[in-house]
């Protein structure tokens, strides 16, 4: 398996969707998350309506970093509707041709002879286990992608693919506001089988929504961020590293400092009371 930073990147917003950076805003960015020691870089092929990827390769080509010393995840099997490409309502394909073809064109978009990862973007009820293994074996054997995995996949839709060819990751939403993960059997299974766990969106809704519930939790953080010295950000994710199965965030800013924190919440051991403590205001009740 690759080896990933203990945190990630997320690109989705540094295109189209979101910052609408520049080559050389880009390059500042990839140097910035270097800086800061975060070497990972998450990607999709339909990030800014299927742009983002090559505006990232442009970039990453002109900075003169070596390939060695990033890793780069990108994933495939959304059929965005609009934008780019010619499809009629928004769908999902799992061919072997499609998946090969989807990633031969992120190695060209991204600049780079590889992917440290490849994930399938999210299940699909036609995805055939044998077809997207027969994919998978092409792309491992000419070196095209090193590693693969899945996102947002169910315990039982991950064992479907884990029966047919290795899944190493599996990138999910988890937070303190959306720990559904700790319930349904996800995190348990790869723990269980030793699968990495990716989370997208680990501050989860805290700092988007002025909800009841979010009012308990910084009523907490308020206290902590003061036994801690930390952040609320950096208090978030040092929650989510306390799980078992070793998580490791993807966090969507670009904020120097917010990536500065995040990296510095690897270090934050939260006490066992204090973990549950923002467990308990979140869900409202005491544990069963």
């Amino acid at each position: 398996m690759s080896t990933y930073s203990k945190i990630i990147a997320g690109c989705m917003s540094w295109g189209a969707w979101g910052r609408q950076f520049s080559t050389q805003e880009m390059i500042a960015q990839i140097n910035t998350s270097l800086e800061a020691g975060i070497t990972t870089f998450d990607h999709a092929d339909i990030y800014g309506e299927y742009t983002t990827e090559h505006q990232f390769g442009k970039a990453f080509a002109k900075s003169g970093i070596e390939r060695e010393r990033i890793q780069l995840i990108s994933k495939c099997g959304i059929q965005h509707d609009g934008g780019t490409r010619d499809n009629g309502i928004k769908h999902y394909n799992y061919s072997k041709e499609y998946i090969i073809w989807s990633v031969e064109k992120s190695l060209k978009d991204l600049h780079t002879h590889y992917l440290d990862l490849l994930l399938l973007h999210r299940p699909s009820p036609l995805m055939h286990p044998n077809e997207i293994a027969a994919a998978v074996s092409v792309l491992k054997e000419s070196g095209k992608i090193l590693d693969f995995g899945v996102s947002n996949f169910s315990p039982s839709q991950l064992s479907l693919l884990d029966n047919k060819t290795a899944v190493s990751v599996n990138q999910i939403e988890f937070s303190l506001t959306q720990h559904s993960a700790m319930h349904n059997g996800v995190l348990d299974q790869l723990l269980q089988k030793e699968i990495l766990p990716m989370s997208w969106s680990p501050l989860g809704s805290f700092f988007k929504e002025a909800t009841k519930t979010n009012t308990r939790i910084k009523k907490v953080l308020d206290t902590f961020t003061k036994k801690y010295n930390a952040t609320e950000d950096q208090l978030l994710l040092a929650w989510i590293l306390k799980h078992p199965s070793g998580v490791i965030p993807v966090v969507g800013t670009t904020s120097k400092v917010r990536l500065q924190n995040a990296v510095k919440a690897l270090d934050i051991e939260l006490d066992l009371e204090d973990w549950f403590t923002l467990l308990v205001e979140c869900q409202g009740h005491k544990v069963p």
